[in-house]
């Protein structure tokens, strides 16, 4: 296990798309991840203003991107886009960005609605990237926490 000291204590997750970016926030004291918005991005691209905001109101130590791997394990093209938006979330904003293996997570989120009947309609409507980006930062979480 790594250095409580140094090990970052609250984190905000993105699950990346290129219409929709989920963002949740997870503790490293409790080891839990939640939802916290969904944000609009236009061809991946989002409005960095708000990312700006929920910097500030949750003042992050770090910041987990999810990386669209394929089922073998082999980056996509996805993932090459995911990983120049966590580049870009470091150079605007200096915090460190890890990355973290996201395979499924939207199925899983969509799963998750549905056993729990709170899916109503479509999930253009009701979007589930929130609720990914906590379930790959718990991931990240698990495996930061046992490494």
């Amino acid at each position: 296990m790594s250095d409580p000291k140094s090990a970052p204590q609250l984190l905000l997750g993105f699950d990346f798309g290129t219409k929709q970016i989920g963002v949740a926030v997870g503790q490293m004291v409790t080891r839990q991840a939640r939802e916290l918005c969904n944000l609009k991005a236009r061809d991946g691209i989002p409005n960095w203003e708000q990312i700006a905001e929920l910097i500030k109101e949750w003042q992050p130590d770090a910041l987990v991107v999810g990386l669209p791997l394929n089922m073998d394990g082999t980056p996509s093209d996805m993932c090459v886009r995911a990983e120049k938006f966590a580049r870009r979330l470091n150079g605007r904003f200096n915090l460190p960005v890890h990355t973290h293996d996201e395979r499924l997570t939207t199925f899983a989120a969509k799963g998750q609605r549905l056993s729990q009947g709170q899916q109503r309609g479509s999930y253009r409507e009701q979007p589930v990237d929130a609720l990914a980006a906590a379930l790959l930062l718990q991931g990240w979480l698990e495996h930061y926490t046992h490494s």
